[in-house]
């Protein structure tokens, strides 16, 4: 049963991290919800997230809004839609909620080595940008 949850979660995100977008591996299969705050192991509470992203995350819930200054709940890859929290500016991943902010803060997605990466990835083509948000 274990494996195949672990398939559908793999498939379900396309093989990339619901956080950060990272194309390659290692991948995590992660409790949204954590255990310790009564998350259990059904396929609406496990996301997809490459290693940084979940080691970051750990079980937080919420984050600070580095804008605003006020706490909010973190990205839900099951609840929210990627596309209205996150925008790419090549390889830079630019919050553009309270939600979106504060998950890039607290999941450190905008950290040097993780940009580094990201740009080598957009020029070996494994990293798609949109287009019109590719301001090279």
């Amino acid at each position: 049963m274990q494996k195949a949850i672990d398939e559908l979660v793999r498939r379900r995100a396309e093989h990339v991290c619901e956080y950060c977008h990272f194309p390659q591996p290692p991948f995590h299969i992660e409790h949204i919800i954590a255990r310790k705050h009564g998350g259990i192991t059904i396929e609406r509470n496990l996301a997809l997230s490459c290693a940084r992203c979940n080691f970051h995350k750990g079980p937080n819930l919420s984050g600070i809004d580095p804008e605003t200054g006020a706490t909010v709940l973190l990205f839900h890859p099951r609840r929210d839609e990627w596309k209205e929290h996150f925008q790419w500016r090549r390889a830079v991943l630019v919050g553009l909620t309270p939600s979106g902010r504060a998950t890039i803060k607290v999941l450190e997605m905008n950290h040097s080595a993780r940009i580094a990466a990201r740009e080598q990835l957009i020029l070996e083509g494994l990293l798609q940008v949109e287009p019109d948000l590719d301001f090279r």
